[in-house]
């Protein structure tokens, strides 16, 4: 029997089997942005071909399914979601256009604002109010909501946001409006700011629900499409998506929850690296997941990985829980090109799946990183995804000769130019994630998986002054392997604002029952063993953020509990910003809690042969600064132990590893590349 993990990708859509043993099967097919199901239905039947059977031999043999999709967050960055109408308290309808007062560039005088997802037209104010303690000052006004659906239902809205002020305390007129809503418009999605997100703090309320009710259908419709194609073909077990949290949840209530989603494909990457540090024995680890769109970055310390509720999407503010993942438009299909002042520049704009890069011959002419790594040699055109797409270098060195012809210099030199570029790029990137937040990446080992990351994650180590990268085997197709070791998880949250000397131990504990026992309703019928963390958002009486403080270790019954919740925070402040303030007042804002039901461990993936004799590499040609012939060794047949100096390279049918001079390369007992750099 097999576990399936799915991630649709901007280029490629990669797929991982794992069975009960732990051995893993992969396989790649090309996305369809216009439907990621087709894409997805292939890579099935390519995953089928690699295990001895077809398709609906494969999916007769699955068990459970786990899917990290870019439907909702491709909607929201190409704003191609559903037409939205906003329903909000009168007199507040320009709050997501007002946004916070600040600008992207706060000093650029002709910068202009970036334009809302749903225009002022469909932006209605209802008369009605509620007070911040949850009690009704102004009832809803029957006749202004009656005349505010009718117009929507007049501009044929297909989503409706509902977000009126307080409603985090009393959810009553926004049910009241859901009611109406439906029956004047029994097809339109319906978001209310109640159930996706009620905490205080109106400006990421009211966004988050607008993005909510903006990719909900579209992701609604996949799902619902994707569910249809599995059961014709035979699959009878579950579909879980991958959430931003990191956890994963059904198909319904990811469609009831879609803002939930739009970071689900890059959390698999992060929960394969926090799969990783276990297998590793290795707590600090940075990802670095290089595909062929975008390259995503993410921090774990001691194991675990970052959350933050500050995420910006776009132009839309998304302040549901979320891996801390940073994205760079930094990928193999990156596209490279020359400002007036010929000065290089690769990305932000990708290929993508199609055309694709130059030497993928579909008919894309411009260079891209792929196409500069062909040119020097680093991949083998007749061995691209095994040799089932064969790559035309020729085509490739024409593009990149465009771009050494603007800059004015050799063909190599460009070449080498974009990986530069590139891989600067992403040094950088790794820089916001840990030195800008205090962290010393040197600390650190890089876990590095995605179809392009072999290439580059040992320059942007050196670069980084990193001395250890690992590369897993299945690393092209880490982030679907790495969703098999996700577990349910349902976060909930609820706004208390209270200074800790005011509160009882008594009403902090009946505020985590509470919201333990949505969670635990949410689970259903799961009969797998069930964890629950407990956490508050907390700051200083004069502070206007406040930052979660995990209270995981904690007697909720100690009568000492608010002594120990107000130490935590302290603590943790210091951790963050090194400094705290003990004689202050601290102030608890929200309540969250995180109730996790465990699903099946995921095996350790299967082990190198032991003794195994590798066979002899092969030979080839790059250009390291001039033509060097190097050793290229086959990844899937060199055993544990086995050493190899840079330069070197290794393949697989679906990754390519360059290892450079002064690197030494050990294959672990689970036949990885662990890369120590001099």
């Amino acid at each position: 029997m097999y576990r399936v993990g799915i991630d649709v990708g901007g280029t490629f859509t990669d797929l991982a089997a794992v069975d009960a043993r732990g051995r893993v099967v992969i396989a790649k097919s090309a996305s369809t942005p216009r439907d990621p199901s087709e894409g997805l239905i292939e890579g099935l039947r390519l995953l089928a071909a690699e295990l001895g059977t077809d398709l609906r031999g494969l999916l007769a043999a699955t068990t459970s399914i786990v899917h990290g999709t870019t439907v909702a967050t491709n909607a929201l960055l190409e704003r191609k979601g559903a037409k939205v109408g906003l329903l909000t308290t009168e007199g507040h309808r320009d709050v997501i256009e007002m946004r916070e007062g600040l600008k992207d560039d706060r000093y650029n005088l002709r910068m202009p604002p970036p334009v809302p997802l749903v225009p002022r037209a469909r932006r209605l104010g209802v008369r009605e109010r509620m007070r911040f303690d949850g009690t009704v000052m102004a009832r809803l006004d029957a006749k202004s909501l009656a005349a505010a659906v009718g117009r929507l239902a007049k501009d044929g809205v297909e989503a409706v946001a509902v977000c009126y002020l307080h409603s985090y305390r009393n959810a009553r007129h926004e049910v009241e409006t859901e009611r109406l809503v439906a029956k004047r418009l029994p097809d339109a999605y319906v978001s209310l700011s109640s159930e996706v997100l009620p905490q205080i703090k109106e400006y990421e309320r009211v966004w988050t629900t607008v993005v909510n009710a903006y990719v909900g259908p579209g992701l609604a419709r996949y799902l619902a499409s994707l569910a249809t194609r599995l059961r014709a073909a035979g699959y009878r077990g579950d579909v879980l998506i991958m959430q931003s949290h990191g956890g994963v949840a059904p198909m319904k209530e990811s469609a009831r929850l879609a803002a939930g989603a739009v970071l689900s494909g890059p959390a698999g990457g992060v929960a394969a690296g926090r799969y990783s540090a276990r297998l590793l024995g290795e707590g600090n680890l940075i990802t670095f997941d290089m595909g062929g769109t975008s390259t995503d970055i993410a921090l774990l310390q001691r194991g675990e990985p970052q959350l933050t509720g500050e995420k910006t999407v776009g132009v839309a503010k998304v302040a549901l829980p979320a891996l801390d993942i940073h994205t760079l438009g930094a990928g193999g299909g990156s596209i490279a090109w020359v400002d007036p002042g010929r000065i290089l520049h690769v990305g932000p704009e990708s290929a993508g799946a199609d055309p694709g890069p130059a030497g993928y011959a579909k008919g894309g002419m411009r260079a891209t990183v792929t196409d500069a790594n062909l040119v020097l040699g680093y991949l083998d055109p007749a061995n691209f995804l095994g040799g089932r797409i064969g790559l035309d270098a020729k085509a490739a060195e024409r593009a990149v000769a465009q771009v050494a012809k603007q800059l004015g210099t050799s063909l190599r030199e460009a070449a080498l130019g974009i990986s530069r570029v590139v891989n600067t790029n992403m040094a950088e990137g790794i820089k916001i994630v840990s030195v800008r937040r205090g962290v010393d990446p040197r600390k650190f080992a890089l876990v590095a998986f995605g179809g392009a990351a072999g290439l580059h994650v040992t320059e942007v180590a050196r670069l980084l002054e990193i001395r250890r990268v690992v590369v897993p085997s299945v690393a092209a197709v880490l982030s679907a392997w790495g969703m098999l070791a996700t577990d349910l998880r349902y976060e909930l949250v609820r706004s208390h604002v209270s200074e800790v000397s005011r509160m009882t131990p008594a009403a902090l504990r009946r505020l985590f029952a509470e919201l333990e026992e949505e969670g635990r309703r949410r689970l259903g019928a799961f009969e797998g063993p069930v964890s629950v963390h407990r956490s508050l958002d907390m700051r200083y009486g004069e502070q206007i953020f406040e930052i979660q403080v995990p209270l995981d270790g904690v007697d909720l019954e100690a009568a000492s509990l608010l002594d120990e919740v107000a130490d935590r925070f302290h603590r943790r402040h210091e951790e963050l910003y090194a400094y705290s303030a003990p004689g202050q007042e601290v102030v608890i804002v929200n309540a969250r809690v995180a109730v996790v039901g465990a699903l099946p461990v995921l095996p350790a993936e299967g082990q190198a042969a032991a003794g195994r004799a590798a066979a002899g590499p092969g030979r080839r040609r790059v250009w390291l600064g001039d033509w060097v012939e190097v050793p290229v060794w086959k990844l899937d047949a060199l055993a544990a132990g086995h050493e190899v100096k840079g330069p070197a390279i290794f393949e697989s049918a679906t990754t390519t590893v360059l290892a450079r001079e002064g690197e030494r390369v050990t294959v672990t007992r689970h036949g990885w590349l662990d890369i120590r750099i001099a």
